[in-house]
């Protein structure tokens, strides 16, 4: 089985530390399961160390990334669970839903074992974070590989849709987690660390504008409100599907 991040996983260890903030919204939610499943599990990251976690990831690469100590993980796709029905408590999928080869058939597939609680910490695609000005690009990705809110109640009948706020120091390096610090923007050490800039290649004359604009400090009148909080909405969300 060949995967994704077989090939653009490589910082991933280094720059998708967990947020313990964010970590505790997935844990609060996933409630008093004692058996989860994570799907596209990758190196374990929100993986809760209270539980019995099995973890199901693609990309064999990404396996072998996962500590000596971390939960056992299966390579397997979303789509085709090696599982019996009911077979976990709940279920848990971390920003992976989008790169699901069939994402309504996945989302079928972990019902089916799950006895509760899904727990989807996605994106919502119709939000547009400031980096979008300087990459429209990113939100026509979005809209192209993100459900709507309104498809997971499609798939899973009524969901809780709760806003999860990206801390200004968040230590995962998902896509729009730099909101506070652009600069990182610029250096490809950390756009490495996301599947969106590998699917948007070269962006090197939208990346000089924003460098342009951190040099004359235009970026900071224009987002001057952005720099006083503490936390943004960045349009990530946790959707919470119950039996």
């Amino acid at each position: 089985m060949t995967a994704l991040y077989d090939s653009i996983g490589l910082n991933y260890t280094d720059l998708r530390k967990p947020d313990p903030r964010i970590a505790a919204a997935v844990l609060e939610a996933l409630g008093p399961a004692r058996t989860v499943i994570n799907i596209g599990a990758g190196t374990g990251s929100y993986e809760p160390t209270d539980r019995r976690v099995t973890a199901v990831e693609p990309s064999i690469e990404m396996i072998r990334k996962r500590k000596p100590d971390a939960a056992p993980a299966v390579q397997a796709s979303a789509d085709a669970l090696p599982f019996a029905d009911k077979a976990f408590d709940a279920a848990m999928a971390v920003l992976t839903i989008h790169h699901w080869p069939d994402i309504a058939a996945g989302l079928r597939e972990v019902r089916r074992v799950t006895k509760g609680r899904i727990v989807l910490l996605t994106y919502d695609p119709a939000h547009r974070p400031w980096l979008t000005d300087y990459l429209p690009e990113l939100a026509a990705l979005d809209e192209a590989q993100m459900p709507k809110m309104s498809d997971y109640q499609a798939w899973l009948g009524p969901v809780q849709v709760t806003p999860i706020p990206v801390p200004h120091d968040c230590s995962d390096g998902f896509l729009y987690a730099y909101w506070k610090r652009p600069q990182a923007y610029l250096d490809p050490h950390f756009r490495s660390g996301s599947s969106s800039f590998w699917a948007l290649g070269d962006v090197t004359p939208q990346l000089d504008r924003l460098a342009q604009d951190l040099e004359t400090g235009e970026w900071h009148r224009r987002y001057a409100d952005i720099l006083a909080r503490d936390d943004y909405d960045a349009g990530y969300r946790l959707v919470v599907s119950e039996r």
